[in-house]
């Protein structure tokens, strides 16, 4: 079991999720969560914290404050994507975008995608200095991936749970998909209306594959790939459908992959310059 959770892996794929990771930051603060800055600027008259904003106890948003984390969190992040002051960076950038996401998502709306990428940001700064042509096996890399695979995994469960909490087992079995479709659905997702049942089929496809999410930590090499490409696909076609995507959690997805082939492949003058830099806490 303790090798399970400290699996050793190549100490570059670290390398690539971070450049990943940290360049969505800078995404989904200017285009996926972008609304903080105008909620504080209406006032607080509809901010309901979530639970982990009261446990916290983050203030009523204030546009000036939110103005300067956003900045930060930007530059921070095009910083820390070069892999530069992992640790120096990582911690003020992971604590600053929590508190993004939970201003953002305390006016009625939580996006469950973003748990995983929550998730990656606090381990990530475990990790240190981590470089593109450095492959020997880290079980420090290894725990990092694997606790990020377990967020998009729970992502999956979880949301299982919610459906059953709120909507009952009616939920698969009910009209959820048709009222979606009609409330937001796509040129596509208009003519799935005139087919209510293959939406029912569509609803416990969606239950069945999200409960058979955590197969993915028994699957190696090709099984594992065609695991991954069927739930890549699944959001695809709910953005196709309805226009709802996941692309934090599609992000985080990348934490399966053998990411050190991606690596390889970078300049040898970036690992040699960060080879050269002197190890620290930074």
């Amino acid at each position: 079991m303790e090798r399970w959770f400290f699996p050793l892996v190549p100490n570059s794929r670290i390398v690539v999720l971070r450049a990943a990771v940290y360049l969505f930051v800078v995404v989904d603060v200017l285009v996926m969560v972008n609304d903080v800055v105008p909620k504080a600027a209406a006032g607080d008259e509809f901010f309901q914290p979530v639970l982990l904003a009261r446990l916290l106890a983050l203030p009523a948003p204030a546009e000036g404050p939110l103005e300067a984390l956003r900045a930060f969190l930007v530059v921070a992040a095009l910083v820390a994507a070069t892999g530069r002051l992992p640790r120096l960076l990582g911690w003020p950038i992971a604590a600053g975008h929590l508190v993004w996401v939970l201003y953002g998502m305390s006016y009625g709306k939580v996006d469950h995608d973003h748990l995983a990428l929550v998730v990656a940001l606090f381990v990530l700064p475990t990790v240190g200095r981590s470089h593109p042509h450095d492959h020997r096996a880290d079980e420090r890399a290894g725990w990092a991936l694997r606790c990020v695979q377990i967020a998009v995994v729970a992502t999956y469960t979880l949301s299982v749970w919610a459906k059953v909490r709120y909507g009952g087992w009616d939920w698969p079995s009910g009209a959820t998909l048709l009222w979606a479709v009609e409330r937001r659905g796509t040129f596509l997702g208009e003519h799935l209306v005139h087919v209510p049942e293959l939406l029912v089929v569509a609803q416990w496809v969606t239950v069945v594959a999200e409960l058979a999410a955590p197969l993915v930590f028994v699957l190696r090499g090709r099984a594992l790939g065609l695991a991954a490409g069927f739930y890549l696909g699944f959001h695809l076609t709910t953005y196709a459908v309805i226009s709802i995507h996941f692309l934090p959690l599609v992000v985080c997805w990348l934490a399966f992959a053998p990411l050190e082939k991606v690596a390889q492949r970078w300049p040898q003058s970036v690992g040699s310059r960060q080879a050269a830099e002197p190890p620290g806490s930074r």
